[in-house]
């Protein structure tokens, strides 16, 4: 496949490489497969843009596997893929994201943004 562009570089900010290794297998598998997508461009069925952020090009990979919900958060507008954040949604009722998790969100996204500007954190 010539001219197909290379995909992206991914990078994992602060737990969510490990905390996304936790979850169950055909979580990891779907959710892997949908960072290679975005890895290369594309955004896979199973994310949407998660709200809050001002159209900054931070998406949600959504996942449901035997009644609980998994979620891993990710930015693709710079030149890497930025995973921010990986979690199992807590609460039963509702489909808000936790001002917890918003606010750790927020904060890689700020680091991720440094990263990608070259600065040192």
């Amino acid at each position: 496949m010539s001219g197909q562009a290379s995909p992206k570089p991914i990078v994992w900010m602060g737990s969510s490489r490990r905390d996304l290794a936790e979850f169950p297998e055909p979580v990891r598998d779907l959710m892997g497969y949908a960072l290679y997508v975005a890895q290369l461009g594309g955004k896979h069925r199973d994310t949407k843009t998660l709200s809050g952020f001002g159209g900054a090009g931070v998406v949600e990979i959504i996942k449901d596997h035997r009644g609980d919900t998994f979620r891993a958060v990710y930015t693709w507008r710079y030149e890497a893929v930025y995973v921010l954040h990986a979690f199992q949604k807590k609460s039963k009722t509702g489909r808000q994201t936790t001002r917890r998790d918003l606010e750790l969100i927020k904060q890689r996204l700020q680091a991720a943004e440094q990263i990608a500007l070259g600065k040192k954190l």
